[in-house]
Parts: C-alpha cells; structure tokens; sequence
C-alpha cells in the first residue's frame, strides 16, 4: 500500500512544482508555509525568503495592512470576501512592481487545523492586451471619422458637378461602398477578438474555479491517508483513495470538456457517417449509466422500437446520449427517476430524457445552451457550463435538433429528434 501512495505524494508534488500559475499555502495566521517555483518567479523571491513569512509581504501597503484582519473576520464570521469566491487583486513584488492578477484561495480543513490554499494568474499579458485593444479601437475610430469627413468632402464636390461627371461620381459611390465594407470588417474583427478575450477569460476563471475543489479533495485526502497507518484503518484509506478517484474522474471530464470545445470552435470535429443500430448504442450507454447512479436513484429504460438502424456518427450520438442522461442524474437528488425513452416514427428517432430533479428556472431558460452558463440553482454543484453546448453543436451536426421542457423543482425533459439519414431534416 506504501508505494501507490508514494506515487500519488510524488504525483501531486510534480503537479504542485509545474503548475503555471502561482500556489500558496498559508496557515490561519497568514504565514506562508509552502510555495511553488511559479509564485517565486511571479514575486521575484525565492522559497526561503518567503516561507515563515506573513504572506502580507506580496501585498501592496493599503492591502498588507489589513490581510490578518480580514483573516480573523472570516475566522469568526464564515463570512468571505475571496476565499471559495475569487476575484482580481494586486500584487507586489520585490522589487516593489505592482501587478495584477486572478487569486482563488479555498480553506482546507485538516485533522486538527485548517489551511488556506491561494492560486494565482498573472493578469498582466491581458490588461496589456485589452489596454492596446482599447488603443488600436481608439485609433480606429480616429481613422474612420477622418476617412468619413474626407468622403463627405469628394461626395459634396461631385454633387457640384455636371452631367459630364457622372461617371466620376458614379466611381466615387462604388469607392464609397467598398470603404464601409472594408469598415464593417474591421468592426467585425474586433467584435470577434472582444470576443475572444472575454471567451479566455471566462475560461481562466471557470478553469480555475473547477479545478479548485477536486484538487483541494485529493491533497487533503492524500494528507488523511497518510494518518491511517494501521491494518484495520484500510476501510478509511479505501474512502480517501475513492475520493481520490473521483476526483480525477471530475478533472478529465472538465478537460474533455474544454477540448471538445475547443475542437467545435475551430472546426476540427469530424463527422464519420456510417449505418449503425441506434438500439444497441442506446443500451450500452445505459448499461454505463447505472454505475453512476446516486442512491436509490432510478433508471427507467424504455424501448418503443423493435430494431433501429440509422445513418449517423456512432462517437457523436453516443456522447449525446451520455451528457444528457449524466446531467440528469446528477442534477436530480437520491431516489430520484430518470426516464430514457427511444422511439421512431415518421423517420425521425426521438431521444427522450426526463428527469424529476431541480428543474430550470424559467429565467435562466433562455440561456442554457449558451457557452459557461450554469443555471442559478446550480451553482453549487460541480460542473463547466459546457456540456449542453457541446451537446446542441453535436446534435446539429448530426442534422438534428434538441428541445427541452422544465419546470423549477418539479424536473426537465430534453429530447432529441434525428433523422434515418443524413441531410433529412424534415420534422
């Protein structure tokens, strides 16, 4: 049992030693007990200098001041400002140079005490990005005034001229055009990259957020294995190393996740169109399914059709299949029902998934397939904001579409509709 968990120590000391962005960990009176080589190189200290220091000294003066009051506030009152939150701040170095930067910091409750674990991103590329975005929008605009006063000025000469000059006036319009077409691009480019730099900064939020708690759960389960030391404690290092594994579980799904993303996004997602049985990849995800199952959860799989073949993309069906149905295991509560229906008709298959969980708020409704929204009775369950996204980007490649009716509390049914062939999309 020693050497599996000196793999894991080694493990999370590797991830702990690469990891990009800044990690500190503090105990309940701001001293600084760990650092990785990032956090030394973003401060300019190196470990020694920083360990069993008040980590105040990376603060500027107004902000140092009142750290270990802020500690002692939420100490006594629970009450967070930053920690389980996140939020930008400004750091210092030492070489006194201020910076910018992301900090998330979770509390991390040990046998006999608790520790605070901050991670830090440095800001400082994008508010040097979106300071010179600003700038070339600025500029741009300059340009486009003075481009516009100077064609008002060409079109009042040409309105002065006589019939002789039409075709001269003629060729000014079609310049004219092509300039403001040439304009709506570059406000089309800059829409995009605004875009852009908002998209990599939700990803750097959410990212950091998502990967906070099950890297938290590991090192302190990690941390509690280590006191189980006896023979007859191995239950108790057997619920740690399952913690463990979840985990790990809940990271590379997050990643699939961005990856899957990603590849939508820049268009290198593949269809492979071949003839398949619908009923026999519906079975074998539902047989994955109910290894997933909460507590007395129910799974209730009904089959409308004898035998189904369709013409689709196995890998892509297949992973719309088992968003929905995890979705709804996990946004419903122990004992609760999830129908799964197939049917056909009119050659249309129909994948029905209906759950008596959470429901959706009718406000948020509108919003659900939009890239990183989570519903706000969600929030507090683990989860990217992705998969419903990737799922309708999956199913209209597939010349399909989804709906879904939901009503707060009581549940959501989401179905989709897809034809025998592809390119039919006559519902």
């Amino acid at each position: 049992m020693l050497k599996p968990y000196h793999d894991a120590v080694i493990r999370l000391q590797s991830i702990f030693d690469s990891a990009v962005d800044g990690i500190i960990i503090i105990n309940t009176r701001g001293i600084i007990e760990e650092v990785n080589p990032a956090t030394q190189k973003l401060f300019g200290y190196n470990e020694d200098e920083m360990i069993g220091n008040n980590v105040n000294m990376l603060m500027p003066h107004q902000f140092a001041v009142k750290h270990d009051e802020y500690i002692d506030n939420y100490l006594s009152s629970r009450n967070a400002k930053i920690i389980g939150i996140g939020r930008e701040v400004t750091g210092r170095k030492k070489d006194g140079s201020e910076f910018p930067f992301w900090l998330a910091v979770s509390e991390v409750k040990l046998a006999d005490r608790s520790i605070f674990t901050g991670f830090v991103h440095d800001l400082s590329e994008i508010k040097h990005a979106e300071t010179r975005l600003m700038t070339l929008n600025e500029e741009l605009e300059k340009k486009v005034i003075e481009r516009t006063y100077e064609l008002e000025n060409a079109v009042n000469q040409l309105l002065s001229l006589n019939k002789q000059l039409e075709d001269e006036i003629s060729n000014k319009i079609r310049i004219q055009k092509q300039l403001k077409e040439r304009e709506a691009d570059l406000e089309l480019g800059l829409a995009k990259e605004r875009e852009l730099g908002e998209l990599k900064s939700r990803f750097v939020s959410m990212a950091s957020h998502e990967f906070r708690t099950p890297l938290s759960t590991i090192l302190s389960s990690v941390s509690l294995i280590a006191r189980y030391t006896e023979g007859e404690q191995q239950p108790n290092r057997d619920k740690h190393i399952d913690k463990i594994k979840a985990s790990v579980v809940h990271l590379t799904g997050i990643l699939n996740d961005f990856l899957s993303m990603n590849k939508l996004e820049e268009g290198k997602v593949d269809t492979h169109f071949e003839t398949v049985d619908v009923i026999d990849i519906w079975n074998n995800v539902i047989d994955e399914m109910y290894t997933i199952l909460k507590a007395d959860q129910k799974l209730i799989n009904t089959i409308n059709i004898e035998r189904a073949w369709i013409i689709s993309d196995k890998k892509i069906l297949k992973n719309i299949i088992i968003n929905l149905i995890s979705n709804a295991i996990k946004y419903s509560g122990e004992k609760g029902e999830i129908r799964c229906t197939l049917d056909y008709q009119d050659n249309i298959f129909t994948i029905s998934i209906k759950d008596n969980g959470m429901g959706i708020p009718k406000e948020d409704q509108k919003h659900l397939f939009q890239r990183f929204f989570r519903a706000s009775n969600a929030i507090n369950i683990e989860g990217t904001g992705l998969g419903l996204n990737i799922v309708k980007k999956y199913v209209e490649m597939l010349n399909g579409n989804i709906t879904f009716e939901s009503e707060h509390l009581v549940g959501t049914e989401f179905k989709v509709r897809l034809p025998t062939k592809s390119g039919n999309t006559t519902y």
